[in-house]
């Protein structure tokens, strides 16, 4: 029997490379959209809730506001978000989508679709996958609750 000390059978690296792999992916997919893969996951946060304080954003994306600033900022240098003071707190910043932003979400569309293409899955093994990463990832952050 082969050891469990192999690199091989840890979920950890099988999980760390899967989603560099993915992310590599990901690439081609959003250069026309002029976006890299951290983007196009804070354009989904913003497709999905416009008007949300960039905290929330954080906090859906698990980034750190150190890492979720620059990104922001190019979204702003590229014309796809705004950041404006919310009204009813000054120290709350929200972003909001430009129309280019907006616009965007259409041409963005298809890359789901692309990327299951792309892996040659079908809709029931991409449900599959899904579910079993929501599970992998609900049962990290109960044992990191359970731990204090």
């Amino acid at each position: 029997m082969k050891s469990s000390l192999t690199l091989e059978h840890q979920i950890c690296f099988q999980l760390y490379t899967a989603s560099k792999e993915l992310t590599r992916l990901y690439r081609p997919i959003l250069a026309p959209l002029n976006l890299t893969y951290s983007q196009y996951l804070v354009m989904l946060v913003l497709w999905e809730e416009e008007g949300i304080d960039l905290k929330q954003v954080g906090e859906r994306l698990t980034l750190d506001s150190g890492t979720l600033s620059p990104l922001v900022k190019r979204l702003m240098q590229i014309g796809y978000v705004e950041k404006v003071r919310a009204q009813d707190d000054e120290r709350r910043i929200v972003l909001t989508l430009t129309d280019s932003g907006r616009a965007l979400r259409e041409q963005a569309e298809d890359v789901p679709r692309q990327v299951s293409g792309m892996l040659k899955i079908d809709e029931a093994t991409y449900v599959a996958y899904m579910e079993m990463l929501i599970d992998i990832k609900a049962r990290l952050k109960a044992f990191g609750e359970q731990q204090g």
